[in-house]
C-alpha cells in the first residue's frame, strides 16, 4: 500500500481526495494547504476521514515526521514545489505533480529533484487524455502530411489556454496558433485533435465528465511510478513502458 499526502484543496484537489481516499491500494493520510479553512477538518465526501492540515499552523517537516508518507501528489500552485522540494529530496519521497503552469525554471528544479527520487510531472493527469496524446503522436508519425487542428473547451472562468492543449501541440510539433479555445458554461474539459487527410478526417476526442477523472489518473500513475527507478517521468513514459512490455509479449514465440 502506498501512503499518500495530497497538496492542494481546490476543486480538483477535493475530487482527487475523494478518489484516493477510497482506493484500497492507497492510503491517503492527509491533505495539506497553505492554511486550513475555518471549520473544515475532513474531506467533504461522507465516510471519508482525512484531515485537512494548514501548513501555516503545522510545518511540512513536522507533518511528515508525525504522519509519514511514501508519495506527494500536488494539485496546488507552481510555487509549491520550491517549498517542499528539499524535504521531498531528503526523504526520497515520490512526487506526482499535476501543475499545468510551471515555468522552465520550475521544470529544471523538478528534473534536479529527480536525480534523487521518482518525479512525474503531467499538466493533465487523466488516463484518457494521455492515451489521446499517445495515439495522436502515433498518427502524426504515420501521416506527417495531414493537417492538424486542436480544439479545447473549458468552463467559462478559465482564463488561459489549456496547458494540455499546449502539450498536445508541442508533442505533435504544431504551432499554438493551431489551438482553438472555447469557454462555455461549466464544461470540465474537452480536448479534440483533428487530422485532415485527403477525402477523410480523423478525430481523437477526450471529455472529462467529472474532476474525479484526475484522481483515477493519479492513482494509476502512483502505482506505475513505484515500479520505476529514480528519475523524471511523464505520463507518456509510463504508458509507453506498458505498451513496450505488451509488444514484447506478443513477439515471444
Amino acid at each position: 500500500m502506498i501512503r499518500v499526502g495530497l497538496m492542494g484543496y481546490g476543486k480538483a484537489g477535493q475530487a482527487v481526495a475523494n478518489v484516493l481516499a477510497t482506493d484500497t491500494r492507497l492510503e491517503l493520510r492527509w491533505i495539506a494547504r497553505r492554511r486550513a479553512p475555518e471549520g473544515t477538518r475532513h474531506a467533504p465526501e461522507p465516510g471519508i476521514d482525512v484531515p485537512v492540515i494548514g501548513l501555516e499552523q503545522t510545518p511540512l517537516a513536522t507533518l511528515l515526521d508525525e504522519q509519514p508518507v511514501d508519495a506527494l501528489v500536488d494539485f496546488s500552485q507552481r510555487e509549491s514545489v520550491h517549498l517542499y522540494g528539499e524535504e521531498l529530496r531528503r526523504r526520497r519521497l515520490m512526487l506526482l505533480s499535476a501543475i499545468s503552469a510551471y515555468e522552465p525554471e520550475d521544470l529544471d528544479y523538478l528534473r534536479d529533484l529527480a536525480r534523487d527520487t521518482r518525479v512525474l510531472a503531467s499538466p493533465n493527469i487523466t488516463l484518457g487524455i494521455n492515451f489521446v496524446l499517445l495515439a495522436a503522436r502515433m498518427l502524426r508519425i504515420i501521416a506527417p502530411f495531414a493537417d492538424i487542428e486542436i480544439l479545447e473547451q473549458h468552463f467559462r472562468d478559465k482564463p488561459e489556454v489549456s496547458g494540455t492543449a499546449r502539450k498536445i501541440a508541442e508533442a505533435l510539433e504544431v504551432e499554438d496558433e493551431r489551438i482553438t479555445s472555447l469557454r462555455l458554461g461549466g464544461i470540465v474539459g474537452h480536448h479534440e485533435v483533428i487530422f485532415g487527410f485527403p477525402n477523410q478526417t480523423v478525430r481523437i476526442i477526450h471529455d472529462a465528465i467529472r474532476r474525479e477523472a484526475f484522481g483515477t489518473g493519479a492513482a494509476f500513475a502512483l502505482r506505475e511510478l513505484q515500479k520505476h527507478k529514480p528519475g523524471f517521468y511523464t505520463f507518456d513514459d509510463l504508458l509507453m513502458h506498458i505498451v513496450r512490455a505488451e509488444l514484447l509479449k506478443s513477439e515471444t514465440p
